[in-house]
Order: structure tokens, then C-alpha cells, then sequence
């Protein structure tokens, strides 16, 4: 029968930690008998990893993919708990911890080629024989270094992208236009996107649906198996909103919408400041030219960006 009846770790009640800012907590080890030369600790880990595949020469009949990979540690720190005695009796035995988070470390993140993740770990070992561990994902608020220059770009935005089309019944060009205007440019973390659109219809068709999303963009830095420096950017969608319109021939419409941030997410960076992964958001609309298969985009660049509190 395992000595080590149970391990427990036990958190405040908060679904969000700020960089910058620190964690108490206890261990809670549930013993059934009694524990020689114990080592009990608690380890805060955060780290990031990304992969990718990569055609190798694709110019080759021969070409193979290859694996583009990369990591990072932004945290790594350990509390090594003194046992008097050299042993435990059986029973309850708490352990207080204190760790406090660095203030430039990245946001929690994950997506199909890279993750930002850290973490809690609570072991008890003996004899170098690890008899019982748990472990505590954490979710984590980045913060902006350059946040006094974010907040000078802070003025209003106003974005239009128009196509125009030809019918071959009427073969004449017409056009599908999409505005829009942002009072400012620069938001933080669960806050609320207000934004105003503007859709102008100069076809002879119905539109029926405008879509309106936030994007994160990273690009990932990696290396090859031969130790290159390799780099890929890759977007995915962070919130979107679907607009019904049945918009009628040669009409326009103006529309309030509104799109509300996750929290947490990584805040708008370079590979610098995060090493491996860089971030930047923007906002989209986009609508069908009808009758046809291409769409009207119209991209805004925003800003992410949070302070410590």
C-alpha cells in the first residue's frame, strides 16, 4: 500500500494572474504511515514550445518535410520544503509556498503549432523515488513593456476596401463596399470592441450576411533538424460576429456592432520580447460580392495591450 494516502495543491480562487504579480498557496500531503528522508517541493514552471513542418527543398522530386522546432522557459523556480526530523509522521501535513510571477512574461496561449503554458507542481519523493505528484495549470496576463507608446496610437481609425463586378446582365461595373471606424485603436484584454460599420450594396443582387471577427496573427521563429532559422506566420481567429443582413440592391446600411475580448491573451509583441513567438490583431469584415465567389475584406490593425496593476 502506497505511503502517500494524497497530495493536494490549494489555490486562491482566481481564474487569472497578472504578470508581475504572485501566488500563495499550500501542499497538502496525506500521509498513511510514517515517511523517512522525505524531499517535499513545489516548482512554478512556465514555458513555450511550437513545431511545424516544413517541405524540404520542395524544388526535389524527393523532397521530404521537416520538423521546425523551438522552445522557450520564461519562469522556472522551486520551494524546497525543510523537514526537521528527517521524517513525517502519518496524517495531514501542510506546507505554505509564496512564488511570484516575473513582470515581462508572455500570456497563456495555445494554438496547432505552439503553446505557452505554466504551470504548479507538487512532489513528494523519497529516495529519489517520486511517490506522489499533482500539478495545477495556471492561466496568465501578459503585460505590454512599450505600453506609453501603444497609448500614443490611440486615436480614432477609419479602414474602407471596395470591389467592383460586372454582370453580364447589365455589363456594367458596380461595387460592394465595407467601412469601418473605430473611435480608438488600442484595447486590453476582456474589453469590450465597439466599432462602427458601414456596408454600401451598388449591385443588383442581395447581400445576406456581413461577418466581423478578431485575428491574431504570430509569426513563429524555429529551427530545422540542420539548425536553420526558420520562421512561419499563421492567423486564427479570436471572436467573431455573423451579421444577417438581406441587404436589398443599391442600398447602404450602417451598422453598431460589438466584439468582446478573451482574457487572457498574449498582448500585441515582437519575437524579442517573447523570443519565439511574435503577436499582432487585427479587425475584419468581410462580405460575399454576389453572385460571384470573391469576398470584400476590409482590415483594421488593432493594438493589445495591458498594464500591472
Amino acid at each position: 500500500m502506497a505511503t502517500v494516502k494524497a497530495i493536494n495543491l490549494v489555490l486562491p480562487e482566481t481564474e487569472v494572474y497578472l504578470a508581475g504579480s504572485s501566488i500563495d498557496g499550500q501542499l497538502v500531503l496525506n500521509l498513511r504511515s510514517t515517511l523517512m528522508n522525505p524531499v517535499v517541493k513545489v516548482e512554478l514552471i512556465g514555458r513555450a514550445f511550437l513545431e511545424w513542418l516544413e517541405d524540404d527543398k520542395p524544388e526535389l522530386d524527393s523532397y521530404k518535410s521537416t520538423a521546425c522546432t523551438n522552445q522557450a522557459v520564461y519562469v522556472s523556480k522551486a520551494k524546497d520544503f525543510h523537514i526537521g526530523d528527517g521524517w513525517l509522521d502519518s496524517g495531514v501535513h501542510t506546507f505554505d509556498f509564496h512564488f511570484s510571477f516575473p513582470p515581462s512574461i508572455p500570456s497563456t496561449f495555445t494554438s496547432k503549432i505552439g503553446c505557452i503554458s505554466y504551470l504548479l507542481q507538487g512532489t513528494c519523493c523519497s529516495h529519489q523515488i517520486v511517490l506522489a505528484k499533482e500539478e495545477r495549470c495556471l492561466l496568465l496576463q501578459g503585460t505590454s513593456d512599450n505600453h506609453r507608446r501603444h497609448m500614443e496610437d490611440k486615436g480614432s481609425v477609419v479602414v474602407e476596401a471596395g470591389k467592383d463586378v460586372v454582370y453580364s446582365c447589365c455589363f456594367s461595373y458596380v461595387s460592394v463596399a465595407i467601412q469601418i471606424f473605430l473611435e480608438k485603436s488600442v484595447f486590453s484584454p476582456g474589453e469590450s470592441i465597439v466599432f462602427k460599420a458601414g456596408i454600401s450594396n451598388r449591385t443588383c443582387k442581395h447581400i445576406t450576411k456581413v461577418v466581423f471577427a478578431i485575428y491574431c496573427i504570430v509569426l513563429y521563429s524555429g529551427f530545422s533538424s540542420r539548425g536553420e532559422l526558420r520562421s512561419l506566420e499563421d492567423q486564427s481567429e479570436v471572436t467573431s460576429l455573423e451579421l444577417q443582413t438581406a441587404m436589398a440592391p443599391i442600398e447602404a446600411v450602417k451598422v453598431t456592432s460589438v466584439l468582446v475580448l478573451p482574457k487572457p491573451m498574449p498582448v500585441t509583441s515582437t519575437l524579442v520580447e517573447n523570443k519565439i513567438m511574435a503577436f499582432r490583431y487585427e479587425l475584419v469584415g468581410t462580405t460575399e460580392l454576389p453572385g460571384t465567389i470573391s469576398t470584400v475584406v476590409a482590415r483594421v490593425p488593432i493594438i493589445i495591450a495591458a498594464t500591472s496593476m
